[in-house]
């Protein structure tokens, strides 16, 4: 039986039942669709085709059967507004993840399972505890003070799931967990691809926040999680080294170099400053003056853009599969939402640009 999965693709396209009749040229009506979904029906061979086709999936993959349910659903700032759009997310996530998953079994991959911090989840009872949490987060995963030039790739690293979606513009990410039968649960984060780069940072580290606090209830749990983000992408011992502990005025010089070593935004920099009392209220207010008198609180925002996180771990795991001729090119496609020729046509690029130029006159 197909429901589960033909549902699932259809939302993770934002289609309606009427618009996937529309899409399939009318081969079948909504009513029919909407039966298929119920596993009242089971469509014919030639339908069967048109709807993978017109939903970007294979036939294989609407015949599978998914036992993957999501599960603690949080969305970071507001609210998605509509239905529609929450259940474009959730199809998404669930698909997403269930290729993941897959493309892992098949060649055995490592981080299959959350690296989850000993302590976590961590107590958190004022504000400067998230200080503690952002530097035990840093010792447990070995990473000192240094800047992590790859967010996404270091989080999927510990067997977080990253995914990059198009979001409404008033949501950031969200996070959640896939739950598998006898198996751990999947944390994942998502992003909005439509975020700049500083803003996606941000909140892949306020995402991960959420996963491992345990917040007093007298405490917005939003900014403790905006404060450990915060004090995991700025360590306060590299922002006394940089610019010292007191500063009456602050530089849009020292800013945006800063800026480019740590991957935040200059009012996220800000903002920290003011936080550790490097600077004062004054100060902040005057460099938040300037920001607004450049429009950069407003999009495009700041010069110096960060670029974008690109989580490329399970597009890597597929290109593995494929050469060592565990999976098809097909199949490739498939998990990829690629079709074959686009996928032949990214692979062919890629080996273009690995090739070394042994011109000895360049």
């Amino acid at each position: 039986m197909i429901g589960k999965r033909l549902k699932l693709a259809r939302q993770g396209s934002g289609l309606s039942l009427r618009e996937l009749e529309s899409k399939i040229g009318n081969l079948v009506s909504a009513q029919a669709i909407g039966k298929y979904e119920r596993d009242e029906m089971m469509p014919n061979s030639t339908t069967l085709i048109a709807l993978a086709k017109a939903l970007g999936v294979s036939e294989t993959y609407l015949l599978g059967q998914s036992e993957l349910e999501l599960e603690g659903l949080e969305f970071r700032k507001k609210k998605i507004t509509s239905k529609k759009e929450e259940t474009h997310v959730v199809a998404a996530v669930l698909s997403h993840v269930e290729r993941y998953l897959e493309i892992e079994e098949i060649i055995y991959a490592p981080s299959t399972e959350w690296d989850s911090p000993r302590e976590a989840p961590f107590p958190v009872n004022s504000l400067r505890d998230a200080e503690f949490v952002a530097e035990r987060l840093r010792i447990y995963w070995q990473l000192g003070t240094d800047p992590i030039l790859n967010l996404a790739e270091f989080l999927e690293s510990q067997g977080i799931k990253i995914l990059s979606l198009s979001l409404d513009n008033n949501v950031s990410g969200l996070t959640c967990w896939v739950k598998r039968r006898n198996r751990k649960q999947v944390p994942v984060i998502v992003i909005n691809a439509d975020d700049n780069g500083e803003r996606q940072r941000f909140t892949l580290m306020h995402e991960l926040g959420h996963m491992v606090l345990a917040t007093s209830p007298n405490l917005d749990v939003e900014k403790v999680a905006h404060r450990v983000a915060s004090a995991f992408l700025m360590p306060a011992s590299i922002l006394w080294l940089e610019i010292g502990k007191r500063r009456s005025r602050l530089t849009i010089a020292e800013l945006a170099q800063l800026k480019q070593l740590l991957g935040v935004s200059m009012q996220a920099l800000t903002y920290r400053c003011k936080d550790l009392e490097i600077i004062d209220n004054s100060t902040f207010q005057t460099l938040f003056a300037e920001f607004g008198r450049r429009g950069w609180r407003t999009p495009p925002y700041e010069p110096f853009p960060v670029p974008k996180e690109q989580p490329h771990r399970f597009e890597r795991l597929c290109f593995r599969a494929l050469s060592e001729n565990a999976i098809s090119e097909a199949k490739a496609a498939e998990l990829l939402g690629l079709t074959v020729c686009d996928l032949i046509a990214r692979m062919d690029s890629a080996q273009e640009e690995s090739i070394p130029n042994t011109d000895i006159r360049k």
